[in-house]
């Protein structure tokens, strides 16, 4: 196949200074189906849409396992993670997923630990006089995936935990001191929790059977091999970062309320139906992941327009998210759409799309899905007042979230 002519001008600093804009915006000057651009150096295409999403998750089209860049392995997901593998080696490392699913029961067990945990640390925040809404959800988070997944947590290590954890998805895509903080974090969460496989293969430390830890340490991969306690680690902490990250939507869904509050009062009397659509909005209007990215592995034609092999594919999260020809009005916040119709698996990818049980698709996507069904109407519950505050959400930072992190004050329980 040809390769088509490439343009000269290099995006790499556009997608630092642009953020969640970056992409979509290369749509409105692009002459065809997809966009034509270079990043990192490299010839890339950009493209969105459920069709798009099919054809960027088979493996016989795109890996994603040559295209992760060295600071998001070192800050986001580790060296050697299950991102980093296709075929038959990820879906045998993606099994660690799967089996905790299957044997931990672990969704509903993860979300009655997590609510536990927020239960148990809201009831203190009406002594203090300012809560940081999404420095408490990531410690309670932290508190409640620790103890569902068997690792040891003692009050104290809370917090440096969570912040730990949050900086590796905060880090990930930027330079600077939230960079190196992300790789400082990495490190210190990857010995601490090889020390813990360790311990558990030597017999020095129990966990429960069945828990995350357990099943992490005792997972072979393809070539019949136990991982690596580094490995181990890397995966382990793969478990429990996403779980952490919800502290994004969570504030987000604050937020929210915030600016639509005619939405709290449904949600707070626990209405099934308009808190799924209230959490699938959020997780669609608010911005999460900007792209996924891949490698084509073979010519490629798509509508038309050739990707040569080797060519970065990048799929356009945020863009498809807000794209006119799949939601009407993409730009206002609309719960009831989700309750008008069902959404197709590819058309809401704010954590990557594909088929769970085979491709690169977050795992951890369903239990994002079940804690904020869970916490949001306990948030929409909870009696508090909004101070004068920074809520801006800058698109240029990736990942965004509320510049002030949303502080709430004069907080109360719920009325019964």
């Amino acid at each position: 196949m040809k390769s088509p002519r490439v343009p000269v001008t290099d995006s790499t600093l556009a997608v630092l200074t642009e953020g969640y804009a970056w992409l979509p915006s290369r749509w409105n000057n692009a002459a065809g189906p997809l966009v034509r651009t270079r990043l990192l150096g490299q010839r890339a295409v950009g493209l969105r849409g459920p069709e798009a999403v099919r054809l960027f998750y088979d493996e016989q089209n795109v890996s994603r396992s040559t295209a992760v860049p060295e600071p998001v392995l070192s800050t986001l997901f580790g060296h050697e993670a299950v991102h980093t593998l296709d075929g038959p080696a990820h879906r045998t490392r993606r099994a660690i997923f799967g089996s905790l699913v299957r044997e931990a029961g672990s969704t509903n067990e993860l979300v009655e630990a997590v609510t536990a945990a927020w239960d148990e640390e809201s009831s203190s925040w009406r002594d203090r006089p300012g809560v940081v809404l999404f420095d408490e959800a990531s410690s309670v988070l932290t508190r409640g995936v620790c103890r569902w997944a068997g690792i040891p947590l003692s009050d104290d290590e809370v917090r440096p935990t969570a912040h730990d954890l949050v900086s590796l998805v905060d880090g990930f895509a930027t330079g600077g001191p939230r960079h190196w903080r992300a790789r400082s974090a990495r490190r210190r969460q990857q010995d601490r929790l090889a020390r813990l496989i360790e311990d558990v293969r030597s017999g020095r430390r129990t966990v429960p059977r069945n828990s995350a830890v357990d099943v992490v340490a005792r997972h072979h991969d393809s070539d019949g091999t136990a991982l690596s306690p580094r490995v181990a680690a890397v995966e382990l902490l793969n478990v429990i970062r996403p779980t952490v990250a919800v502290c994004w939507f969570l504030t987000f869904a604050a937020h929210a309320l915030h600016r639509w509050p005619a939405h709290r009062e449904p949600l707070g009397a626990d209405d099934p139906a308009r808190t799924e659509g209230f959490v699938q909005e959020v997780r669609r209007f608010y911005p999460f992941a900007p792209f996924v990215g891949g490698r084509a592995v073979r010519d490629l034609s798509w509508h038309g327009e050739p990707i040569p092999a080797g060519t970065l594919v990048l799929l356009d999260l945020y863009g498809q998210n807000h794209d006119p020809a799949l939601w009407k009005d993409p730009y206002a916040f609309d719960p009831r759409r989700f309750l008008d119709r069902p959404v197709d698996r590819d058309e809401l990818v704010p954590q990557g799309g594909g088929d769970p049980d085979t491709s690169h698709r977050c795992p951890g996507e369903d239990a994002t899905r079940a804690l904020l069904r869970a916490l949001v109407p306990r948030l929409a519950r909870l009696e508090y007042e909004v101070p004068e505050q920074d809520l801006t959400i800058s698109l240029r930072r990736l990942p965004a979230r509320p510049r002030s992190g949303f502080v709430i004050e004069s907080v109360h329980p719920p009325k019964r």
